[in-house]
């Protein structure tokens, strides 16, 4: 059996930023350590960090001392004044490309645009750059759904499709006089969805790798099953042998927040099952 991983799987520099900064000052002991939510979409990295001393927690509520982390996907500038208001130590490891798209969404609203963002409802990075003012897309057919509006501006989560960011714009096209975009999309992402797409093109059988509440993770899941037989795993436990009865070609992508260990564990898995 032949077993190919997609060019650029694993950690994104944003992660790998965040990672590093996180794991130097959990070193440096100047704890308490306080974070909301994951620093990165991985369960696995995640505990890691948490056995180091990083404590998730739902609220800044009753935290009086101790050093707060933001994490790589950023958080909404309110939550971020108040952990400052505490005198709680602040760590901003808010991915640089996420910190740009929230720029440029203040920016836009600053100026007066409506602000679009495209990304997905709920999810961390969204919230850091959302109002209550601004309209949230995740597909092209919703914007049949919205209102028209003199001037209206765009923005990306930054782990969108292209493609899809792309559609959407054109229509919104037919919604406004003036039409303000920014394509904050990382770069590194839309590599990988590439990889991933032409991988999947070729194999029989494709394995994507990473958390699944990554939103990244799952986006690269959507594209391979357009093309061919996949499966999405966190781990190399959850591979079942029946999978790769027969298969000659097996490829495998993971997420920009799956570290290369895992990745390394479900290509040994992979080949062990297929020997």
């Amino acid at each position: 059996m032949r077993v190919i991983v997609a060019k650029g799987s694993g950690f994104c520099f944003g992660v790998k930023r965040a990672l590093g900064m996180v794991e130097k000052a959990l070193e440096a002991g100047e704890g308490p350590f306080y974070i909301l939510g994951p620093l990165i979409h991985n369960p696995q990295v995640v505990e890691r960090l948490a056995q180091k001393g990083l404590k998730v927690i739902d609220s800044l509520k009753g935290i009086k001392t101790g050093t707060f982390i933001i994490p790589s996907h950023g958080l909404p500038p309110s939550t971020i004044e108040l952990a400052r208001r505490k005198r709680l130590k602040v760590i901003d490891a808010t991915c640089p490309y996420v910190k740009r798209a929230q720029e440029r969404a203040q920016e836009l609203e600053g100026k007066g645009y409506r602000l679009v963002i495209v990304g997905d409802w709920g999810h961390p990075e969204v919230e850091s750059m959302a109002s209550e003012k601004s309209i949230i897309l995740q597909r092209p057919s919703q914007v049949e759904r919205i209102g028209s509006y003199p001037r209206m501006g765009v923005v990306a989560q930054t782990t969108q499709s292209l493609e899809s960011f792309q559609g959407i714009v054109k229509r919104l096209g037919k919604k406004t006089e003036e039409l303000k975009v920014y394509t904050t999309i990382c770069r590194a992402v839309s590599r990988q969805q590439k990889s991933t797409r032409e991988l999947a093109r070729r194999v029989e059988l494709m394995l994507i790798v990473g958390g699944r509440n990554s939103a990244n993770t799952k986006r690269l899941f959507q594209i391979s099953k357009g093309f061919t037989e996949t499966y999405h795993i966190e781990k190399a436990s959850e591979i079942d042998k029946g999978w790769l009865g027969n298969k000659k070609i097996v490829g495998i992508s993971a997420g920009a927040s799956t570290p290369e260990w895992l990745i390394e564990e479900v290509v040994s898995k992979v080949k062990a099952y297929g020997d």
